[in-house]
């Protein structure tokens, strides 16, 4: 399913190398996601606290866990 993510996603923003914290760069990226596109968050564990604030801003999300240190967040408009 990973990949399928990774394959179909129309943005991707990967936070693990950022430094300090990526709550701007995604919030960033979530506002210029255009309706119907897909972002593809890429962390180095699944940002639980994360999900109340996505949700609050009328996306959606699916989180899988690809491997050790790597979880894969698609995120879209609801």
């Amino acid at each position: 399913m990973s990949s399928e993510m990774t394959e179909t996603a129309d943005e991707r923003l990967d936070v693990r190398n950022i430094d300090g914290e990526p709550f701007g760069d995604i919030m960033a990226a979530l506002s210029s996601l255009p309706e119907g596109d897909t972002l593809l968050l890429i962390n180095s564990f699944e940002p639980e606290p994360l999900y109340d604030v996505i949700e609050s801003r009328g996306f959606t999300y699916e989180a899988t866990e690809v491997g050790p240190d790597e979880w894969h967040i698609e995120i879209e408009h609801a």
